[in-house]
């Protein structure tokens, strides 16, 4: 083992320590150890082995006997053992600007927060602007250090790539060249997760637009640059991929373009099947090479006898065979919601009043918003004890009285605690219009185990909802194990909806499940998890996983008007 890692685990030693609340002087001898290695001139083996280390300057007894057992063994007990008593991951949160030891100590002895995700969502949240020693500033500089950070990462939230993409190309739109232009790929499926953002234009020249793409203002460094395709890396990352076709090629290049790789080996097959073959650059007669025109997708669609397949759909899930047996499910659209449940107020941990939630869900055509403040056990976000609830009744009681054609609901989101019971009882819980039950701890239980809890929370006559149902925070904490079938069975026979978490970190439930709830008859809940006025938005991407989900307006419990 050389100097720099000796070094680098003797640094990380009083970090530990730190982070464990040890006797500062403790971690500050760690700490001059590792800069005095660091510094050290001559041969560190060759000083273990004459036992001339307590020489250097900084280098006690303890320590000596530390670093003779990593140079000797390539291993330090000690050190493992200061490991294993953290998340590994606790240590990514020391790399964000103004995070040290004694915040990443707050942080996790407070909110219980162990990786960079947990720290954005809880910032998200606004869960550090009242704790000790942080507050907005500091939570704002946090946010920013996480985005530097993430730019790296290589997978992006699909709301921070269609972001980027909607730009470009309203950008793009505006350059006298563009024809058509349109957002594909992954995006325009609405994967949860991307990798790079795809981009087909079609143009009778391709020259002056691409040097215009790679110009933009926020490109970092242009990846590739040719005629027909270009790709830039931008200043948060990500990388976009332009492609410039002519316009009669322009259906065949988005069709190509968006579908996923099964999808379009599916439709290979079938074209060969009819003697056609199927590319970016059409389709084609195989026996004359003569081109079938095609003026829209739809077109590509019809000359196979198939219904167009929305873009949402295909991942060659069935889609296909639906297409052609035209049974294709109606997709349910964001205006078909009524409206909106899973919105926190000032109550716990939200920024608005009830009557400001009211009167901007009203405004944006729902008639009626459901409350759902955290219950008590979640005292990191201010859940709301029994005197909490009567006031906030009293609230919303005189916020309905203002309207004849707009309602607040009268909700909660409730912890399911460890052995699966309600953190409130009976009688309170028969106060609410609706009960979401959510797993807010204790993750890493064993997978029957953690079914079991769900499973005894679905069985409470006042459980109407099960919120987030995995617990998982993209890019940062998978969620919880479940035997996903028995509780998507269980919710079916109690007749509990299950929601898909609009929440760009979450988007929860999986749209994989979505389509196995629709076929079992759960109903499910488009949610926004709305923490401020802004957090209706989000209600749109759970739209997109809904429709990804082969779901329709009967499968949706806020379709309806439930009040």
């Amino acid at each position: 083992m050389d100097k720099k890692e000796v070094a680098s685990i003797l640094n990380d030693i009083g970090v530990m320590l730190e982070l464990k609340g040890e006797n500062p002087f403790k971690a500050k001898a760690y700490y001059n150890g590792a800069r005095a290695i660091e510094r050290l001139d001559g041969d560190l083996k060759t000083m273990v082995e004459e036992g001339t280390l307590s020489n250097i300057d900084g280098i006690g007894s303890t320590l000596e006997e530390k670093i003779t057992e990593l140079v000797t063994t390539g291993t330090l007990r000690y050190y493992e053992e200061l490991k294993s008593s953290f998340p590994s991951s606790l240590f990514e949160l020391l790399q964000i600007p103004g995070l040290g030891p004694k915040r990443v100590k707050s942080l996790y002895e407070n909110l219980n927060i162990t990786n960079i995700g947990e720290l954005e969502y809880a910032c998200m949240e606004n869960r550090l602007v009242t704790l000790p020693g942080f507050g907005k500033k500091m939570q704002d500089n946090i946010l920013q250090g996480i985005k530097i950070l993430k730019a790296y990462r290589g997978k992006f939230l699909y709301i921070e790539a269609y972001k980027v993409a909607e730009e470009i190309v309203s950008t793009l739109k505006m350059h006298p060249d563009t024809i058509d232009i349109d957002i594909a790929g992954s995006l325009r499926r609405h994967k949860e997760l991307i990798g790079d953002v795809d981009i087909i234009l079609s143009a009778n020249d391709s020259q002056d637009i691409m040097n215009f793409f790679s110009s933009l203002q926020d490109v970092e460094e242009i990846v590739a640059k040719g005629s027909t395709k270009s790709s830039v890396r931008l200043k948060n990352g990500i990388v976009v991929d332009l492609r410039v076709v002519s316009p009669y090629e322009y259906p065949y290049a988005l069709n190509h373009f968006t579908g996923s790789k099964e999808h379009n080996t599916h439709m290979r097959r079938i074209a060969k099947e009819q003697g056609l073959k199927i590319n970016e650059y059409g389709i084609f007669n195989t026996v004359n090479g003569e081109l079938i025109s095609c003026k829209d997708e739809r077109d590509i669609y019809a000359v196979f006898d198939m219904d167009y397949i929305p873009p949402e759909l295909r991942e060659d899930m069935g889609e296909i065979e639906a297409a052609k047996a035209h049974s294709l499910p109606k997709l349910i659209s964001e205006s078909d919601l009524k409206g909106v449940l899973h919105i926190h107020s000032i109550y716990s941990d939200g920024l608005n009043t009830i009557g400001e939630l009211a009167e901007y869900a009203r405004n944006l055509g729902y008639s009626y918003i459901g409350i759902s403040d955290h219950s008590k056990s979640a005292y990191y976000a201010n859940g709301l004890l029994e005197d909490d609830i009567y006031r906030q009744f009293e609230e919303i009681d005189a916020v309905n009285e203002k309207y004849d054609d707009f309602k607040v609901l009268k909700g909660i989101e409730a912890d399911i605690l460890k052995d699966g019971s309600i953190d409130y009882d009976d009688n309170i819980l028969s106060m609410f219009d609706f009960v979401i039950a959510s797993v807010h701890s204790n993750f890493t239980m064993a997978k029957e185990e953690m079914t079991e809890r769900i499973l005894k929370a679905l069985s409470n006559p006042y459980v109407k909802i099960l919120g987030h149902p995995t617990g998982r925070l993209l890019l940062s904490r998978e969620g919880y194990e479940i035997d996903m079938e028995k509780i998507l069975g269980k919710a079916a026979k109690e007749g509990i909806a299950v929601e898909i978490n609009s929440n760009p970190y979450r988007l929860d439930l999986d749209w994989r499940w979505c389509k196995v709830a629709k076929e079992m008859g759960v109903d499910i809940a488009i949610c926004p998890d709305a923490h401020d006025l802004k957090g209706f938005s989000y209600v749109s991407l759970g739209v997109g996983i809904a429709r990804k989900g082969w779901l329709e307006t009967e499968d949706v419990l806020n379709c309806r008007e439930i009040w």
